[in-house]
């Protein structure tokens, strides 16, 4: 018994080992976590204001804007003179990000209320899991996946954009469960590739927090419009 517990121990302290990573690519990860946190809160604030104030609802303009300062964000250098307006930029671009998640997320409130926490903790659990994946395999072992995972994402643009025309449930469910499973893919590879571009000289650990909060993003939404179609089957039954 001794031994069998000795040995859990050894397993559970070793989730926190990330002695693969050298310091300073640690702090550098941890700089990058700690925006994509700033940036999560800026986009649950811009879900609240679209869903329960008049202030600001969420439409082509406001796209335009996320989009805009996207790339104002984009252009910036990144010195610590600019730090703090490129974190405002981030956090302006991830609440209107969140802002255009409020009609999905209005419409899913109709269905059933509790599908919104529940996609939420489950985006949680599955990104988190396959970022500690990435931290822990070797370097580079996931970056194989960029060229798969590209031809994914043109092939689901296609994919989206034929069935504005053909108006098919089976192709409409087709890219929601294909493009779950290629932004957990880009989850695994946006976290080597952060780890490789510090490696290579690249330290702006905002910019690399985008791909992460975009990764996000899709994976929330689509599980909420997983949850919600199943909800809605199951009524129909």
């Amino acid at each position: 018994m001794d031994a069998l517990f000795g040995e859990r121990k050894i397993k559970w302290s070793s989730l926190g080992d990330f002695s693969q990573l050298n310091r300073d690519t640690q702090l550098h990860l941890k700089n990058v976590y700690s925006c994509l946190a700033i940036a999560m809160l800026a986009a649950a604030v811009g879900s609240y204001v679209h869903l329960f104030t008049g202030i600001l609802q969420a439409s082509f303009l406001t796209s335009l804007a996320g989009i805009g300062l996207l790339i104002w964000l984009g252009m910036t250098p990144h010195t610590p003179e600019n730090q703090a307006m490129r974190l405002g930029l981030l956090s302006g671009f991830a609440f209107f990000t969140g802002m255009s998640l409020g009609p999905l997320m209005k419409v899913v409130a109709d269905i059933d209320i509790t599908i919104i926490p529940t996609a939420f903790l489950g985006t949680v659990v599955v990104f988190t899991s396959f970022t500690l994946a990435a931290l822990w395999s070797q370097r580079r072992s996931f970056l194989f996946l960029g060229a798969p995972l590209m031809s994914g994402l043109s092939f689901l643009i296609l994919l989206s954009f034929g069935n504005i025309f053909f108006g098919s449930v089976m192709i409409f469910k087709l890219e929601l469960y294909l493009g779950l499973f290629i932004f957990c893919g880009l989850v695994l590879f946006d976290t080597q590739l952060i780890v490789e571009k510090y490696r290579n000289g690249d330290k702006d650990y905002i910019w690399h927090c985008v791909d992460l909060f975009l990764d996000f993003i899709n994976i929330f939404r689509r599980l909420m419009v997983i949850l919600a179609n199943n909800k809605q089957e199951k009524r129909r039954k």
